[in-house]
């Protein structure tokens, strides 16, 4: 691992990567294999979760091909050095700011979208002018394997390079010292990546999870409010940070909700054999989930498979916020169903825990939507819709609080990837006395009018 991060090191203080042309000729080859190895991926990701094609190009590759497109587009105007005001005090001169790449970068990716949250936070990387080192997820392992084929046997490891392994090889990684570390996980690991990162000072971004919301007002479309839902919590079977891990639904319309989230449930069909579901990523995982239903709350589904690690998909009705289901990120196809009275109340649960990664609220009235949005702190969100502000680029993802540090997606990623260095340039053939000795009232007076404080 040492050697790795030295040999990039070295690599990146050549100067290579802040060459804007060689930053684009290398996204273009990176889009260029994941095109040519697209079949592969597929496979990989189909043994590790059985996730179709169909769902594997629309909430992965896609995502990626876009940000590749948008990246090899804008890197040379997000690059630039921008003018900004040079202040009276400062004249004749003039001021500007340098992005400039952090250095050597380790990204570690998740195992839910192993694709797509491993890809995207390098593609950022290698925008800006940073070396990568990736550490994929280990529990998709064919996924990773695959991954660090593809791009070991193509990219100088001293710029690019895949390290495959598990905690021992995580722990050895986060030993080093990079310039720049992009993690996404639990909250749990989440600390122990900042942790190690504050023994050299080194900046990091953390994109976590935690339980995020979906009030549910009475006077919201219910229809399209139930269709997308239900998309939303059970695509790739619940396993999504930004899924709604839990329903807050006004009392008034509860039994109603309900049965109107069943019926969808059952039109969709969900089944590995239809393409739009997925197992749970092992067995492990698939018991935690299990232990986590609650029989007698179960409204619907409820039914677990350990060994083929499929859950169906699981409604909890009458939850409390003392049940077990509350007392942790679900991350797998249950949902719990809360009610409230009024919005007041529904605000306040939320505000008396953690601030989640999402808030998803649905409603037709604004100042609910204003109230929602002004009074509850999250890292983003959505109004009558949930997931989908992700596919936006234009929008910084990422988390606050608990839930996570710092932002991603667009040109956010290229900032979180970069420093932006600021310069005062100053011409030679003026100098006024005015900073220099000897001081006297009228140089003092001159200063605070100048400062705007006379």
């Amino acid at each position: 691992m040492k050697e790795i991060v030295l040999e990039q090191r070295e690599f990146f203080n050549s100067n290579q990567t802040k060459d804007v042309a060689f930053r684009i000729a290398q996204l273009k080859k990176l889009k260029s294999l994941i095109k040519e190895n697209e079949k592969s991926f597929d496979e990989a990701i189909f043994t590790d979760f059985k996730k179709s094609a169909f769902d594997n190009f629309t909430c992965e590759m896609a995502l990626v091909y876009h940000d590749l497109d948008e990246a090899i587009k804008n890197v040379k105007k997000w690059s630039a050095k921008k003018p900004v005001k040079t202040n009276l005090l400062n004249q004749p001169g003039k001021s500007y700011v340098v992005p400039e790449p952090l250095g050597v970068s380790l990204v570690i990716g998740a195992w839910n979208y192993p694709f797509q949250l491993s890809f995207a936070p390098v593609i950022a990387a290698m925008a800006a002018g940073n070396t990568v080192v990736l550490k994929p997820s280990e529990l998709p392992q064919n996924t990773s394997r695959i991954m660090a084929q593809v791009v070991n046997e193509n990219f100088d490891p001293a710029y690019f390079t895949v390290v495959e392994g598990g905690v021992a090889e995580t722990t050895e990684l986060l030993a080093q010292k990079f310039d720049k570390i992009f993690f996404t996980g639990s909250v749990p690991v989440g600390k122990i990546v900042y942790q190690a990162a504050a023994k050299n000072l080194t900046p990091v971004t953390l994109e976590l999870g935690g339980k995020s919301p979906a009030i549910i007002e009475a006077d919201c479309d219910l229809p399209i409010t139930v269709k997308r839902l239900v998309w939303a919590k059970f695509l790739n079977a619940g396993q999504t940070c930004i899924a709604p891990d839990y329903i807050l639904v006004q009392e008034s319309i509860k039994d109603l909700f309900l049965q109107k989230m069943v019926e969808e449930i059952e039109k969709e069909k969900f089944d590995v054999t239809n393409g739009n579901y997925v197992q749970i990523i092992n067995q492990r995982n698939t018991e935690r989930l299990a232990s986590m239903i609650d029989k007698e709350k179960v409204y619907s589904g409820g039914k677990v498979d350990i060994e083929k690690r499929i859950i169906q998909p699981t409604i909890l009705s009458d939850v409390t916020w003392e049940d077990k289901i509350m007392q942790d990120e679900i991350f797998g196809p249950i949902l719990p169903v809360l009610t409230y009275r009024d919005l007041s109340e529904a605000i306040s649960q939320i505000k008396a825990h953690p601030r989640p990664l999402s808030c998803y609220i649905f409603t037709k009235n604004n100042r609910t939507k204003e109230r929602v949005l002004n009074e509850i702190s999250f890292g983003g969100g959505a109004v009558n819709e949930a997931i989908m502000h992700i596919a936006n680029s234009s929008l910084p993802f990422g988390g606050v609080g608990n839930s996570g540090i710092g932002a991603y997606h667009g040109e956010a990623g290229f900032r979180t990837f970069s420093h932006y260095k600021s310069i005062l340039e100053k011409p030679t053939w003026f100098e006024p006395s005015l900073k220099y000795f000897p001081h006297t009232k009228k140089k003092l007076n001159l200063i605070k009018w100048i400062m705007g404080q006379r």
